[in-house]
């Protein structure tokens, strides 16, 4: 019996080492065994913490042995049972080696962790025994071998398959391992370290964070920490790229990738694929499987920025990702599970869109959790000075200047006088210009050449005269409406450009006397002269 046994473990070992493909292996040794034992199905079942229950890495039949990537869920008191081998199980002593943890179930109606996972199987009629593979103290996973019918095995199968406990837990190992780099690099691969390198690591200083930014820093802290999802809201170029780095690095999921999308630069015949995958063949031109951007996101975060522009049936994907925490591929038949946050960004009133029918008001509430709006650099005008200095020598090294040039007197002043339309990506605009043009060690103010001179404010006076609030307010809404040409609803209306829901803007033009619409239409006017 011992020759026996020897023999079937050699041979055994063998045919689980004989490939690097789990599936490959898992089947020759299938074929072995049956020499041994009746036996017509093997799953290697490995723990996911993260899914919260069992992942099949691999089945094999008589016929084939193939990969595989369903996870089992499991009720939490059995998930707990399980870990904690709180079930009906046998040891197998073994001489000179640890004792081996396995269960034997000839009458899956008899077992209540065998009746709990019937579901999985087919045909329901069917004997059962399962290794439990663990390496150094560590639980890795199950062995499970199945035949058909009841009463199938007797002690002398269940010691054989303990004889293979080192050999199967070594090999799970080993591919738990292999599939972990293959992850590292494909976060690589898939610009994990290119987005880190463009937008900075967290820990380089937030201008703006004590100043103008200072309420935004406070809600990133808050939100941080969590896993909830965030919206960021402001116009273009205000940064809501680097608070979404922010907050990714200082969240539980900084360890994973950041992979940030721009909804809108995506054609809508491509979205579905680019953003969820596809499998090889699902349609023409896909000649092999393709991981989409949720999936190379799993475990970190995916940036979804101008969520505005997403079609309406991505919309409707997107939602079953924020609600069940999985992603089906294009032509896929199992969803993947996914373990990621979800940041959106947009430049758009979604309300107003919700309104018009162009975006699901359920996606709406999903993301709309913990809104955080960043304000446009003409309303945090006192960052201004830190982050020309900081532009200047950004943009001159990137620009591989010799040295870095002063600014000349006056040329803050000149630069803080003017609106920004375009935020902090006009001014880093502006700069660089700047740079190019400079022929000296100093920027002088001529140097800066904005888009509308005439925005730029004339120096105020010093005065101790107060306007009254109504005056003031009256004065911006009518500049707003000029620009608007008199437009109140609508993306390029007045409210949108305020900042304002049209219905309130149009209850304060009322209340203030402001002629808008109808009214003004009725005057020969389309707009207001600028005050």
């Amino acid at each position: 019996m011992v020759r026996d046994e020897n023999i079937f473990f050699r041979r055994a070992t063998t045919h689980i080492c004989s490939s690097l493909d789990c599936a490959t292996a898992l089947h020759r040794c299938l074929l072995h065994l049956r020499e041994f034992m009746p036996i017509d199905m093997m799953i290697l079942w490995v723990f996911d913490e993260s899914a919260q229950g069992l992942r099949r890495i691999a089945v094999a039949t008589p016929e084939e042995g193939l990969h595989s990537d369903m996870v089992m869920l499991l009720p939490p008191a059995t998930r707990e049972k399980l870990l904690k081998m709180d079930i009906p199980h046998m040891i197998i002593e073994r001489s000179g080696f640890a004792p081996v943890v396995m269960r034997l179930v000839n009458q899956p109606d008899s077992d209540p962790m065998a009746r709990s996972l019937k579901q999985y199987f087919e045909p329901n009629d069917y004997s059962s025994m399962v290794l439990y593979l663990e390496i150094e103290g560590k639980r890795l996973g199950t062995l499970f071998v199945r035949a058909e019918g009841k009463d199938r095995y007797t002690e002398y199968h269940t010691r054989l398959l303990a004889l293979l406990h080192e050999p199967f837990s070594l090999s799970v190992a080993h591919t738990l391992l292999f599939e972990e780099n293959r992850k590292a690099r494909n976060r690589e691969k898939d610009g994990e370290g290119y987005f880190l390198q463009k937008i900075g690591m967290p820990g380089n200083k937030v201008i703006g964070a004590d100043c103008g930014l200072k309420g935004v820093m406070e809600m990133v802290s808050q939100v941080g920490l969590l896993n909830s999802p965030v919206l960021l809201r402001g116009e273009t170029g205000v940064g809501k790229d680097m608070i979404a780095n922010v907050i990714h690095h200082c969240s539980p999921f900084r360890c994973g990738p950041f992979i940030k999308v721009n909804c809108g630069a995506i054609p809508e015949t491509l979205i579905d694929s680019e953003l969820f995958g596809h499998e090889k063949g699902s349609f023409t031109g896909a000649t092999i499987q393709k991981r989409g951007y949720f999936e190379r996101a799993n475990h970190g975060t995916i940036f979804l920025d101008e969520i505005g522009e997403l079609p309406a049936h991505a919309q409707v994907r997107l939602l079953r990702v924020l609600q069940f925490k999985e992603v089906q591929r294009v032509g896929g038949a199992e969803p993947v599970p996914l373990n990621i946050r979800v940041i959106a960004a947009t430049h758009r009133n979604l309300e107003e869109m919700v309104e018009a029918g162009l975006f699901r008001e359920d996606l709406w509430f999903r993301l709309n959790v913990f809104p955080i709006f960043i304000p446009p650099l003409r309303h945090r005008k006192e960052d201004i000075p830190e982050l020309v200095h900081d532009l200047v020598i950004k943009k001159s090294r990137e620009l591989k200047l010799l040295r870095v040039p002063a600014l000349a007197p006056g040329t803050i002043g000149r630069l803080t006088a003017y609106h920004w339309p375009g935020n902090v990506r006009e001014l880093e605009n502006i700069i660089e210009r700047a740079l190019i043009l400079c022929k000296g060690d100093t920027i002088t103010a001529d140097a800066f050449l904005f888009r509308d001179e005439r925005a730029i404010a004339p120096a105020q006076q010093e005065t101790d005269a107060i306007p009254p609030l109504d005056e003031v307010v009256t004065a911006h809404i009518k500049r707003a409406l000029t620009k608007a040409n008199g437009r109140v609803h609508g993306p390029d209306g007045a409210a949108r450009l305020l900042g304002m829901n049209a219905s309130t803007l149009r209850n304060k033009m009322d209340k203030l006397g402001i002629t808008y619409g109808r009214a003004l239409r009725a005057k020969g006017t389309t707009g207001y002269q600028p005050a």
